[in-house]
């Protein structure tokens, strides 16, 4: 039988979710709020609109994975010999 918590998907998703936690706290928003603009933008603003499309692709790519894994666990549940 299959451990639940022997999931690595699941796993790397809450290190995603705690690493998300610490990127918008005050650590790093003080790094990219400085005066210097890049190419005429704010690094404050550049560091969220670049990070946040970053972080939806990566929730998706979690999400996708979870998904195969899913529906690859219901298909070996299925051959498990059960005739109906």
């Amino acid at each position: 039988m299959h451990d639940p918590h022997e999931n690595p998907i699941k796993e790397a998703w809450v290190l995603c979710v705690i690493l998300g936690l610490i990127m918008i706290n005050f650590p790093f928003i003080h790094i990219f709020n400085n005066s210097r603009p890049v190419f005429g933008i704010p690094g404050l603003v550049l560091y969220f609109f670049i990070g946040w499309p970053v972080s939806i692709v990566v929730i998706w790519l979690f999400v996708h994975q979870m998904g195969k894994k899913t529906s690859f666990q219901e298909d070996d549940a299925d051959d498990d010999g059960d005739e109906r």
